[in-house]
């Protein structure tokens, strides 16, 4: 196998990788590094056809990508009873996902929680839960985003461009513990710091 048809199966198969992706940011970026790629295929080996469809797909992710950068997300929370049913049908819908990041959680379990839906142009995206475990702390139960919107863009919303959300209940930190290495480093991501066996973001 020579170089020009490794260079064709790499692009191939991350083009065949990124169909399975269910973020669609992430999806547009590695469908167009296949792509480009193939499209170089295509063009070195003289299979025109090949070149140009490729190409064409890698200009169609170049219009989405920067669609999807420049546009404008609004955020908001929504305060919810536990005994809600849309939150029952939400957490029944996503309940293996949501497991995997918080394998304690119950439906049951959110009763005496204050419990939120976070809202990206008006749609449920997220599930936030916690409760006040001390005077000035908020403990988080789940913070779960759904896989078509994991981007930490939710994140950002919720624990830096609204800080002013948990401060109403007296807290200046919120504390999460967690075992799941995948969940460790979406908490370092957004702000949080290891502190012995919790992960704690001081509020500004």
């Amino acid at each position: 196998m020579n170089l020009l048809e490794i260079l064709g199966y790499v692009g191939s198969v991350i083009v065949a990788v990124s169909l399975m992706m269910k973020n669609i940011l992430n999806l547009r970026w590695w469908n167009l590094l296949g792509a480009a790629l193939f499209s170089l295929y295509g063009f070195l080996v003289h299979a025109y056809p090949v070149f140009a469809v490729n190409f064409f797909i890698a200009i169609v992710d170049i219009y989405y990508l920067i669609v999807l950068y420049k546009k404008k997300d609004e955020f908001s929370l929504l305060s919810v009873r536990p005994s809600n049913n849309y939150l029952k049908k939400f957490t029944e819908f996503y309940r293996s996902d949501i497991l995997k990041f918080f394998p304690e959680f119950t439906f049951e379990n959110l009763e005496g929680k204050k419990v939120y839906f976070i809202l990206r142009n008006m749609l449920p995206v997220g599930l936030f839960a916690f409760e006040i475990k001390k005077p000035d702390a908020a403990e988080i139960y789940v913070d779960y985003a759904v896989p078509t919107y994991r981007d930490l863009n939710n994140a950002k919303f919720l624990y830096k461009t609204e800080p002013e959300f948990f401060k109403k209940f007296g807290c200046k930190e919120v504390i999460a513990k967690t075992d799941i290495p995948a969940h460790q480093n979406y908490l370092i991501k957004v702000g949080f710091e290891r502190a012995d066996d919790k992960f704690v973001l001081k509020l500004k």
